[in-house]
């Protein structure tokens, strides 16, 4: 019997999710088949590749500021000159090169170069802007795959998570042969489904908590609370498929508030110890 994880969505909250295979670590719970969309991808690759939770950790907070290099402040100007012009361009305010690289090297270091290489059953969702369809970037396709070439396998590590985490007004799409991808949440923010796919008995899906929007809230809040909110809509069906939800509260940390890793680490670590009776219920099950 196989327990599969679903990670979703949530910017530089999905530091969390590693906090969440530490603790089901610390707790001698085995993770099986692991997916990941957008900043879940991040986490999803290094734990498929054989990183251990804690050391991912330390990964995010070493390259943290590579990876961030731009303000809410840039976001919001991006956002309301879109408004302004009312044209759409696949330029976006950041090239997502850094990401790229940063992965690949990683990668490297492990002996992998491409998604499928790595043996840990994988799957990360992205979306092709110029056709609305939504692509899985995989290292096993499903042998009951309806649309086979839906999966893409042959793909580097950091091209793969470049594309699931290309969020729109933040970053350029990631052109991948003749696809545009862009952020894997648009269409399918906790990937339930897709892990079920790969052999999973029971999946667990990990989301993030909106926070609450009060007379102090300022713009970035306003914008989180909207990416919840739609995060959470686009994944209901997802979400009902699982065994088991894992709603991770953080205190108002914006999309890329990388000051903030050490405490969404730790949101994710005491979100399973909270929920662990549930979880061993689920497991006695198996």
């Amino acid at each position: 019997m196989k327990l599969g994880l679903a990670l979703s969505g949530g910017g530089i909250r999905g530091i969390a999710h590693a906090g969440v295979l530490k603790a089901l670590e610390d707790n001698n719970i085995q993770v099986d088949v692991i997916g990941g969309t957008s900043a879940g991808s991040l986490v999803a690759v290094l734990y498929a590749m054989g990183y251990s939770p804690y050391y991912i950790y330390i990964l995010f907070k070493r390259y943290a500021k590579q990876l961030v290099q731009i303000n809410s402040g840039t976001i919001m100007s991006g956002i309301s000159g879109f408004m302004m012009n009312r044209k759409i361009s696949l330029k976006g305010l950041k090239s997502g090169d850094n990401l790229e690289k940063i992965y690949n090297e990683i990668g490297y270091k492990n002996g992998i170069r491409k998604i499928e290489q790595i043996k840990m059953p994988i799957v990360i969702p992205t979306v092709d802007i110029m056709n609305s369809k939504e692509y899985i970037i995989t290292n096993i396709i499903p042998k009951d795959a309806q649309d086979v070439e839906q999966y893409i396998t042959d793909i580097t590590i950091g091209k793969a998570v470049r594309a699931s985490s290309s969020f729109p007004a933040v970053f350029c799409p990631c052109e991948f042969k003749d696809h545009a991808f862009m952020d894997g949440g648009a269409l399918d923010n906790v990937p339930v489904n897709e892990v079920k796919k790969q052999g999973a008995d029971k999946v667990i899906a990990v989301k993030f908590d909106a926070d609450q929007i009060t007379k102090d809230s300022n713009i970035m809040d306003i914008v989180m609370k909207t990416i919840d909110i739609m995060g959470n809509k686009i994944s209901e069906e997802s979400l009902e498929m699982s065994d088991l939800v894992l709603n991770v509260k953080t205190d108002k940390v914006g999309l890329l508030d990388y000051a903030k890793l050490d405490s969404c680490y730790k949101y994710g670590y005491n979100c399973v110890v909270q929920n662990l009776p549930e979880i061993k219920k689920i497991l006695e099950t198996m």
